[in-house]
């Protein structure tokens, strides 16, 4: 039996902001009712987390990899290849893996909507069913994920990483053609000019609807991910609606528990979410819970979804497990990265987060936001200091310094590598 502390985290993904003039200068974390959140905060500690250090993208894998106490430098392989692990799709030696949106660009060739309009599940499996008709072939292959969230598979000797790929949600209202993929060395050139292909000629194919290109970036091959219970010995599961974070959970060995109606917007099945918690929680060490609404509503600039979103997972989800649960049960609750309102983008700010673990007596902090958790005792989190923290044992610390002073064993994905070399 692990004599780890049974531990819930709550993952807001994208739910860190800034502060907003119509909210008179507060964030909306500070201005929405987050009793649940609150009270964590008032009955635990406070910090900061690092989660997109200088270096890399400034994408979601990254930024979750950080929370899970991943080593970035090492492990870190691209959301396609983690999507391709949450489909269960085999990516051989010489695969790479590109995640691709489905988009809407306007007459112009302006980039409208990285999400395609939330593209209706059953439009996008359609879409992509085209797609492969009229452009797959032996070494060409799109798969379908959920809404606007696909894949593309490029199979063959004459592929690889060496490319750059720019995020589609970092450049709403920007002409497409200024954001192409291209190679950042002789290597990527084939695979750049593929991708290039592939573009103009889905915009053909999708020609009249909504959703009527696709964007293809965040390209990989599939690495070795160290798992959870290797590193700290605990059992866990992720809940989670989109593919990339249950690609994550995946790799890292953890079960993945599926929720009905979980949807990655913000009409998810916040309830639903709840009570798998609640019961998985019985039989796991961690259950890592994420939902992904406040992050599309932020990438959208949408104050008052974001608010609600805010709301919706603060008393349906955080409130309802903590209503339900053992009171030693460890609760954790942060955004994997802030998505300002302002730009509707990521950004590499440090992520307030708060734990309340019976056995800690409270630092001071009475509610949960951007601001206030800055003064809490846990201080300026990084790398896999909130794991170690919530898991590791005194030796795993002893290990782990030891292993930092080493030059890392593995190497780091190119595709990776080109993205944050821009």
């Amino acid at each position: 039996m692990s004599a780890h502390t049974k531990t819930i985290l709550f993952l807001g993904d994208g739910m860190a902001d800034e502060p907003v003039a119509e909210l008179h200068g507060r964030t909306p974390l500070q201005s929405a009712a987050t009793p649940a959140m609150d009270r964590i905060a008032r009955e635990g500690r406070s910090g900061t987390l690092l989660t997109l250090p200088d270096g890399f993208p400034t994408s979601s894998d990254v930024a979750n990899m950080s929370v899970l106490g991943c080593d970035l430098k090492t492990e870190l392989c691209g959301r396609g290849p983690l999507e391709a692990a949450s489909q269960n799709i085999p990516l051989g030696p010489r695969d790479i893996c590109f995640r691709v949106n489905l988009v809407s660009v306007d007459a112009q060739g302006v980039l409208r909507d990285f999400s395609g309009g939330h593209i209706a599940q059953a439009e996008a499996a359609d879409a992509i069913a085209l797609l492969n008709r009229e452009l797959a072939s032996a070494e060409v292959r799109f798969h379908c994920g959920v809404s606007y969230r696909n894949l593309l598979v490029l199979s063959g000797p004459r592929f690889n990483a060496r490319v750059v790929c720019d995020k589609p949600d970092d450049n709403h209202g920007n002409a497409v053609s200024a954001h192409l993929p291209r190679a950042l060395d002789t290597a990527g050139e084939a695979t750049a000019k593929v991708l290039r292909e592939l573009m103009a000629r889905a915009a053909e194919v999708l020609r009249g609807r909504a959703a009527n290109a696709i964007w293809p970036w965040s390209g990989g091959q599939a690495g070795a991910i160290r798992k959870l219970r290797d590193r700290y010995g605990i059992r866990a599961a992720v809940i989670s609606a989109v593919d990339v974070i249950n690609g994550l959970g995946r790799c890292l060995g953890m079960d993945v528990i599926r929720v009905p109606g979980a949807t990655g917007y913000i009409d998810t099945n916040y309830e639903g979410k709840a009570d798998a918690a609640i019961a998985a929680i019985r039989d796991y060490d961690f259950v890592y819970v994420h939902v992904e609404a406040m992050d599309e509503v932020s990438h959208a600039q949408d104050l008052r979804l974001k608010l609600r979103a805010i709301e919706d997972f603060d008393t349906r989800l955080v409130g309802r497990v903590m209503a339900a649960v053992a009171p030693e049960t460890t609760l954790v609750v942060l955004p994997d990265h802030p998505v300002p309102l302002r730009t509707g983008k990521h950004t590499r700010t440090p992520v307030p987060v708060a734990v309340r673990r019976p056995a800690w007596p409270p630092d001071g902090v009475q509610t949960y936001d951007e601001i206030a958790c800055r003064q809490g005792a846990l201080g300026e989190l990084k790398g896999s200091d909130l794991m170690d923290l919530l898991f590791a044992t005194p030796s795993h610390h002893r290990d782990s310094r030891l292993r930092s002073s080493r030059k890392a064993r593995t190497k780091v994905s190119t595709g990776i590598l080109g993205e944050a070399m821009r």
